[in-house]
C-alpha cells in the first residue's frame, strides 16, 4: 500500500521501497468547470539540479521540447505532453532509473506549470486534484503519493516534489510550493 506524504514530508525510497531501481513519477490534475475562455494545458517539467541546487545545463531542463536526460544513458524519460489533461490517472509522467542518474545529478526537482496562464487568466485555483506519485517501475506498485489540497489561487507554477540525494540514498521531499510568474518563475530560480 502507498504511503501518502503530507506537505513538506521526507523519506527515504530504500525505506518505502526496497531495491528500487526504476520509478515511474506520475503526475494528474483536474481543471474545475470554469470559463476561462480558454483550454487548460498545464505542463511537466524536471529541473535536475547539481549540487549548487542550480541547473547543470540547459540540456538538464527536461519537458515536452526535451524529453530526455543528456546522460548516454538517458536515465531521465519525460512520456510527453498532454495537451488536455484529460481522462482518469496520470496526466503526465517521467521516468527515472535512479541507477544511472550521473552522479553529478544531486536533485530531481517536478513541476508543474500552466501554459500561457497569464495570456489566458488562469491559475492553479482552478485546478484540483493535483498529486504526484511514485511507483517502482518492475513492480508496478504504487509506493509514494502527494496529494496537494491547498488553494493556489494566484500560483501559475508548482514545485510538486524532490528526489534528492542524501548519506548515498535517494530521498523524496512532498514540496507543494506555488510561484507566480509561470515558468519563467522557476527558470529564474535554478538558472
Amino acid at each position: 500500500m502507498a504511503i501518502s506524504l503530507q506537505k513538506g514530508q521526507r523519506v527515504s525510497l530504500d525505506k518505502v521501497a526496497p531495491g528500487l531501481k526504476a520509478a515511474f513519477i506520475g503526475l494528474g490534475w483536474d481543471v474545475n468547470v470554469t470559463d476561462t475562455g480558454n483550454d487548460f494545458d498545464l505542463d511537466t517539467s524536471v529541473f535536475l539540479l547539481g549540487a549548487n541546487e542550480k541547473l547543470i545545463s540547459d540540456k538538464h531542463f527536461i519537458f515536452y521540447n526535451n524529453l530526455t536526460s543528456p546522460d548516454p544513458e538517458q536515465s531521465i524519460k519525460h512520456m510527453g505532453d498532454n495537451l488536455t489533461g484529460a481522462g482518469e490517472g496520470d496526466d503526465e509522467a517521467i521516468i527515472v532509473d535512479l541507477r544511472k542518474v550521473p552522479a553529478e545529478v544531486q536533485k530531481l526537482v517536478f513541476v508543474v506549470t500552466i501554459h500561457e496562464a497569464e495570456q489566458r487568466g488562469q491559475n492553479f485555483g482552478q485546478v484540483r486534484n493535483a498529486f504526484v506519485r511514485l511507483v517502482d517501475v518492475e513492480s508496478k506498485k504504487e509506493a509514494l503519493r502527494y496529494d496537494l489540497v491547498e488553494d493556489y489561487s494566484v500560483e501559475t507554477a508548482l514545485i510538486m516534489a524532490e528526489i534528492y540525494r542524501k548519506d548515498s540514498e535517494w530521498r523524496m521531499n512532498a514540496v507543494g510550493a506555488g510561484y507566480q510568474g509561470g515558468l519563467q518563475a522557476l527558470l529564474d530560480r535554478y538558472m
